[in-house]
């Protein structure tokens, strides 16, 4: 060991002695921490002995922090203690908790609107919801949040006022009509220019979103953050994944912390400067998404700094939306494009039409479905025509693969094509009409789920219409079903695999085309289990009302006529004659290359 090795290890040794000496506990000390022992010990024999200790009462310390006197003294000193307390705006829509600790809205309570459990419908609620200002004041960072408001209630009016001094001070003012889920909401800044530094308020919003529906998978799956530029278009973040997006492409007239079927939204009628949205999928039971805003606020210095704003708390109805003005109606998702403007202008009209019958839901589904299957009739008529030709044409089709080989497909398929242009019968005849129905199909996927007017309503024995009947309720997660089975999707997968088999008889399908059409229906059971009866309802009636109208159809159309249509055409010269379209020319040429190249 080295010398300077060794003096400082003597040092070191040193320290320690004298840290032990000067730091460690003195007489009072140990006798104290003695005391406190020796009450555990007795603590714990009354407590064997079935005698409870006496409890202090630590009401008034929990609500009377200890606050540095300096503190009290300083921006907002006078703000910075009190006690919590609620003041209630309420009319017949809402029910508002105002806290005067932060000056926030602390809960909301849709009125006339129940959660799936029957409780009533709170939006939000507890210390997770926050809002306020972050204020840079006389060289101190300010959150409103934790600063305590004076409240003063003017019939429907509250004001929430933070003194920082004599004639200087943040206010809030909300103000709820009668009827109404608006709630208007300005901020007052007075006697604040020489105090605020900057150019810029932050302005936050964090809080999250109870269940309400009976599926919690399902209000995942349509809750997300929405928001909109003054000069742009309505957008979200992901509802699958946590994100977290900067809002810089222009002023922000509006963001909405946006569920299932309600939605929080705070409207700035003179736009935010710019901001930022935040989404995570929390953990906790019962909980939907936690959303985070930070939005920035211009500050011009003046005397008396005004902004003015607005909540929407309600449903997520289309027509309630709309009302509200600002495009809030395209927080309905009702499909990508061109799916958004079927449902848009007409399914939401029909449906609209028809409830203003009175009638039960389950009956506008059947007559909206009936309606529309008429509307498509003559594309299932041609679809269906056209398969039956294929059907009649089997035969000569097997009598040309058995006579070319089947170890040559690029002839087969050229006199394949040969045979479709002398009978004129077009093999894309069956597939293109239904092509064009695709569209309407898929817009019901994006329009049951999130129609508001389906939500509690039942039918049958389905109690809501909006999410999924469980038939059978296993207990457990069956992998690709879940924890129930639904007796509407059964119904529907059953009668789809019927319709593949008809479908099937129709075409003449064969070998691995006729057993395709069978593994779809048992892919939707799994994906459609989930999902809506009222969904599952409409695909089920959709299929019956089209097995019906091949009924129909086949008892109008005769095979044999078919066939002796098929023969004079073949027999027709003149059709040989025909000049044929560039793309059939290109695709002869195509044909003819690959049976010189296989040469």
């Amino acid at each position: 060991m080295d010398r300077n090795t060794f003096t400082g290890l003597f040092l070191i040794m040193i320290i320690l002695a004298g840290s032990f000496y000067f730091f460690g506990p003195k007489d009072a000390e140990i006798k104290k921490e003695n005391a406190r022992i020796d009450s555990i010990k007795r603590a714990d024999s009354l407590q064997k002995a079935g005698i409870q200790p006496a409890q202090k009462d630590t009401t008034a310390i929990a609500s009377t922090p200890t606050v540095d006197s300096l503190a009290l003294k300083g921006p907002f000193g006078s703000a910075i203690t009190g006690t919590e307390a609620n003041t209630v705006l309420e009319n017949e829509n809402l029910l508002i908790n105002l806290s005067n600790k932060g000056g926030r809205i602390s809960s909301v309570e849709v009125k006339g609107q129940k959660t799936y459990a029957g409780k009533p419908l709170i939006l939000f609620d507890g210390n997770a919801n926050k809002f306020g200002l972050t204020l840079n004041a006389a060289g101190k960072v300010i959150n409103t949040n934790d600063l305590y408001f004076t409240p003063t209630k003017t019939g429907n009016t509250v004001t929430m006022r933070a003194n920082y001094g004599a004639n200087a001070y943040v206010e809030y003012v909300y103000d709820l009509k009668s009827a109404s889920n608006k709630v208007g909401f300005n901020i007052n800044l007075v006697g604040l220019q020489q105090v605020i530094a900057g150019n810029n308020i932050a302005l936050n919003w964090q809080t999250i979103l109870l269940q309400q529906e009976k599926s919690l998978e399902s209000e995942h799956r349509y809750s997300a953050p929405y928001y909109k530029y003054v000069d742009g278009d309505v957008d979200h973040l992901s509802v699958s994944k946590d994100e977290k997006e900067e809002l810089a492409k222009g002023k922000i007239q509006w963001f909405s912390f946006k569920q299932h079927f309600f939605s929080a939204t705070l409207i700035a009628k003179e736009g935010f400067e710019k901001g930022s949205l935040e989404v995570k999928i929390p953990t906790a039971p019962g909980q939907v998404k936690f959303y985070d805003a930070n939005m920035q606020l211009p500050y011009t210095h003046l005397a008396n700094q005004a902004y003015s704003m607005e909540f929407y708390f309600g449903t997520n109805k289309f027509s309630a939306l709309k009302d509200q003005g600002y495009d809030l109606e395209k927080q309905v998702d009702l499909g990508y494009w061109p799916l958004k403007y079927i449902n848009r202008f007409i399914v939401l009209p029909v449906f609209n039409f028809l409830n203003n019958f009175g009638w039960n839901f389950g009956l506008i589904i059947l007559v909206l479905t009936i309606l529309l299957k008429v509307a498509l009739s003559p594309l299932t008529y041609k679809s269906y025509l056209s398969m039956a030709k294929m059907r009649v044409l089997k035969p000569e089709m097997d009598e040309i693969k058995a006579k070319v080989g089947e170890d040559n497909p690029t002839l087969v398929q050229q006199e394949y094509l040969k045979l479709y242009k002398k009978a004129g019968v077009n093999p894309l005849g069956g597939c293109l009409p239904m092509v064009l129905q695709l569209p309407l199909v898929m817009a019901f996927f994006f329009f049951f789920p999130n129609l508001f007017e389906l939500r509690g309503e039942s039918f049958l024995w389905m109690k809501d219409l909006s999410t999924y009947d469980e038939f059978i309720k296993f207990g457990f997660k069956v992998p690709f079903i879940g924890d129930h089975l639904s007796l509407m999707c059964v119904l529907m997968t059953v009668s789809t695999l019927i319709m593949t088999y008809f479908n099937n008889q129709v075409s003449g399908a064969t070998g691995q085309m006729k057993y395709i059409g069978y593994i779809m229906p048992i892919i939707f059971l799994g994906v459609l289990n989930s999902y809506p009866a009222g969904l599952n309802y409409y695909y089920f009636l959709a299929n019956l009302m089209t097995f019906g109208q091949q009924f129909l159809i086949r008892k109008m159309v005769d095979d044999d006529k078919i066939h002796a249509l098929i023969q004079q055409n073949k027999a027709r010269p003149a059709d040989e004659k025909k000049k044929k379209s560039k793309f059939q020319q290109r695709l002869d040429d195509y044909m003819r290359q690959q049976q010189q190249a296989k040469k």
